[in-house]
């Protein structure tokens, strides 16, 4: 495939973009098409075929679970906190019509480093946008204080494992803003012995 090809694919990654998920109305994706984004989004580089990420779907019906359990841990963490935090942290779990947490999940008696493991588990991340863009949806990769939480984290996962995002998924409620871009020459270099 060259540069000059105006493939469908090539179009596709052009114009992928993330969604703000405050942003994101219905329709999201039903069941089968969170199925199938996640089958789309397992197959991503995997040294030693170790599968180190987990996807959990969190359905419509337990978003006011989730975000209770976000603002009770904000406020055992941080027993202070002001009703426009604690507000933030509520409408945090409410955003999107579809939500996935994705797991970073490493393998730790493998020989394989973890950091590749890690990897793996950011490149699902990406695969997981890749598809619900090309399946017609927006999508937003948000970690914030809820990903760092102890707390949040055990409610989806256990002590080794870590939150690599919160997948927000959905239709755009607005106009999708273009951001900046680095110039090539800022991000490439050529490697001479």
């Amino acid at each position: 495939m060259s540069l000059n090809d105006t493939s469908s694919a090539l179009a596709y990654l052009a114009s992928r973009r993330s969604g703000r998920p405050r942003d994101m109305v219905a329709p999201g994706p039903d069941a089968a098409e969170i199925d199938a984004m996640i089958a789309i989004a397992a197959r991503t580089p995997d040294h030693g075929k170790l599968a180190p990420w987990r996807f959990v779907i969190v359905p419509g019906d337990a978003r006011d679970a989730l975000a209770a359990l976000i603002v009770d841990a904000y406020r055992g963490e941080r027993p202070a906190a002001a009703r426009l935090e604690i507000e933030a942290m509520e409408s945090f779990a409410h955003q999107a019509p579809a939500l996935v947490v994705l797991l970073s999940a490493p393998r730790r008696e493998s020989h394989i480093p973890i950091w590749e493991q890690e990897m793996s588990a950011g490149a699902a991340c990406m695969n997981l946008l890749h598809a619900a863009h090309a399946m017609g949806f927006v999508a937003g990769w948000l970690t914030g204080w809820p990903a760092y939480s102890p707390a949040v984290r055990d409610a989806f996962g256990g002590p080794d494992e870590r939150i690599a995002g919160f997948m927000f998924i959905g239709s755009p409620g607005a106009p999708l803003e273009e951001r900046a871009r680095p110039a090539i020459e800022q991000v490439r270099r050529v490697w001479r012995a």
